[in-house]
């Protein structure tokens, strides 16, 4: 289980580097860099809720270009992979960490600048980070910029020199294990975000979207033109200048299609966190409603689980949801803002099977994790929804398709 959720771009930030230019890869056509509104970027993406904990993409880095599998986080900005500097606490074999190559980036940089807020003393040094997620991990290292090749939707292949951290000391102090996968990429709303670069040098509208399966795969993509013109629905996202999360609110908790008293919700969207957390009430009272409804169904406690804190089983091993979703009942999370404006979440939205046959509550309860007050929307919840982060416009947008299917253009 992860929980990318983003907590401290912590004090170390020294410096970083200004947005380089986009180079074309030579034979091929080049999009100009003033027209971002052409172009939009397609990857398949790996993993599930349940049992791997995440969902991934592959990005190539550098010339000759070398493959990493980065875990996918809406949640955080910072771009990293393991590297070769060399790396403690590193996944990955020596030949699949990243080898720098004097290319680090200099603390004068403006986009540095931006994240750290603090003065540069020597305009050369190099640009130091560290970031601390909510689930106990962090990366420590220095940031880099280097080629990340990008085919566009319009045919054209761009190698944009992007900034990443370059992470040779991490820790993972969680309970479960590391992630398998080579680092994160960072696609918050801040200035850092792989999603803003591309912005900065013209390439891709600031959107992105991507679509979770709730098997295995999916998509991810950047720029507007990967989904229709209607029929998605949409929340306004918080505007607050120093917030990089995307977060949108009020909103009020539905159970059964009936009120449940929990209101006035602010809720942050992240696609690092392989489940949904609420605040220590809002979670107890959602557990409450959950277990007083399955109440007198075949179901039993099953304490003996341990993929989640919360699991039921039945008197033979459950083998798919649809043999238990009748027990439960849909969820609705209803914004407020706009008319008609909800999520609508069946069982199967808020339930895993586990291996052992069990059935378990895809919801946690954030005061556990650190999280206080805030209430975090997880991948769980946004399964087989094509979910739109449109930073243009300011809102966050969902429809339902089914996510094995990729789109045809």
């Amino acid at each position: 289980m992860t929980l990318l959720f983003f907590v401290v771009m912590a004090a170390n930030f020294r410096g970083c580097f200004s947005a380089a230019s986009q180079t074309p890869i030579k034979g091929k056509s080049n999009m100009p860099a003033n027209d971002p509104v052409g172009s939009s970027v397609f990857f398949r993406v790996t993993g599930n809720v349940y049992p791997t904990g995440h969902y991934s993409v592959i990005l190539n880095i550098g010339n000759p270009p070398k493959a990493f599998d980065l875990d996918i986080d809406t949640g955080s900005d910072l771009t990293w992979v393991q590297c070769d500097a060399p790396c403690t606490g590193c996944t990955k074999p020596l030949d699949k960490l990243y080898k720098p190559k004097n290319n680090r980036v200099p603390c004068a940089s403006s986009l540095c600048r931006a994240i750290q807020n603090s003065n540069c003393d020597i305009p050369n040094e190099q640009c130091d980070y560290e970031v601390e997620y909510a689930d106990l991990g962090s990366s420590l290292g220095v940031l880099l910029s280097d080629h990340f090749p990008l085919r566009l939707n319009n045919g054209s292949l761009l190698q944009p020199r992007i900034a990443f951290g370059c992470g040779y000391d991490q820790k993972y102090l969680g309970p479960h294990s590391p992630p398998d996968t080579a680092g994160i990429l960072g696609l918050g709303r801040g200035k850092a975000s792989f999603l803003s670069q591309l912005r900065t040098l013209g390439i891709t509208q600031n959107v992105v979207g991507h679509c979770f399966s709730r098997v295995t795969g999916g998509f991810l993509f950047f720029g507007d033109h990967l989904f229709p013109p209607s029929g998605i629905t949409w929340t306004p996202m918080l505007r607050s200048s120093s917030d990089t999360l995307y977060s949108s609110g009020p909103a009020d908790l539905l159970f059964g299609g009936k009120p449940t008293g929990i209101k006035g919700l602010q809720l942050i969207f992240d696609s690092g966190s392989s489940y949904t957390y609420f605040n220590a009430q809002v979670y107890q009272s959602i557990l409450n409603l959950v277990r007083k409804d399955v109440s007198g169904k075949p179901l039993r406690d099953a304490p003996e689980e341990k993929a989640l804190a919360v699991c039921w089983k039945t008197a033979k091993p459950i083998k798919s949801i649809l043999d238990i979703k009748s027990f439960f009942k849909p969820l609705t999370i209803n914004f407020i803002k706009a008319k008609n404006v909800q999520l609508q979440l069946a069982p199967e939205d808020y339930l895993i099977i586990t291996k052992d046959g069990n059935v378990c509550l895809g919801i946690l309860n954030g005061g556990e994790q650190g999280l206080g007050n805030l209430n975090v929307i997880g991948d769980i919840f946004m399964q087989d929804k094509v979910v739109v982060y449109d930073n243009e416009r300011q809102q966050i947008g969902w429809f339902p398709t089914n996510c094995d299917r990729l789109p045809k253009s």
